[in-house]
């Protein structure tokens, strides 16, 4: 197949084919946002995401005990998300 074709034409297939896979990439990323989006309790890496804070800043938030969140087998940590919806708007400025 790629033997008949010409140089440029050629670099113009791959572009289109890494331009597919940015693509697709982007749907996906989508998609597992929106499932982010719909569920009641995320985990600690869905919780940073659906905040935008720091794996490391939430650990500091965790330890110091200022983030509600749930630990209910001593090791994977969970989050509500309604718990975290109040605590990210604790402190509203008018």
């Amino acid at each position: 197949m790629f033997h008949n074709q010409r140089p440029a034409d050629l670099a113009g297939f791959v572009k289109n084919e890494m331009m597919n896979d940015l693509n697709l990439e982007d749907h996906l990323k989508r998609i597992e946002q929106l499932l982010v989006a719909n569920k009641e309790i995320l985990t600690l890496e869905e919780a940073c995401e659906y905040t935008g804070i720091s794996r490391s800043y939430m650990y500091k938030l965790i330890c110091a005990g200022k983030i509600p969140h749930s630990k209910p087998m001593r090791k994977t940590i969970y989050f509500d998300k309604k718990q975290l919806n109040s605590w990210l708007l604790g402190n509203p400025k008018p």
